[in-house]
């Protein structure tokens, strides 16, 4: 049974999911697709990367140097696409959950829960 994903893993992975990225634009692909929520350091993210990657989640996908400075992209693999869909299966039927405990309440309430 997988656990729980973290909410900067999720992102970093949601980003992912859309095509090979470098650092800077995970950063603010996460910090975008999350509304402000997730802000991540560049220490945190490349941590994060290197924890990913060794659980085979994330690979490197090539470096390419832009204004002097040393780019490295990264993609995600099939393991991290199962891992990231078994998440988002398990935060919607978690929200269902919740949806309609809040539905049932609303009712008594009359409070209007969508």
């Amino acid at each position: 049974m997988q656990t729980e994903m973290r909410e900067p893993t999720f992102w970093v992975l949601t980003v992912l999911a859309a095509g090979r990225n470098h650092g800077y634009a995970l950063i603010a692909g996460a910090r975008e697709l999350s509304d402000g929520r997730v802000q991540l350091k560049v220490a945190t993210l490349y941590a994060a990367l290197e924890r990913l990657s060794g659980e085979g989640l994330v690979m490197v996908d090539g470096d390419e140097v832009v204004d002097g400075r040393l780019r490295r992209y990264f993609r995600i693999t099939n393991a991290g696409i199962t891992a990231l869909t078994f998440e988002v299966n398990r935060l919607e039927m978690n929200a269902r959950q919740a949806r309609t405990r809040l539905q049932a309440l609303s009712g008594v309430t009359g409070l209007g829960i969508a």
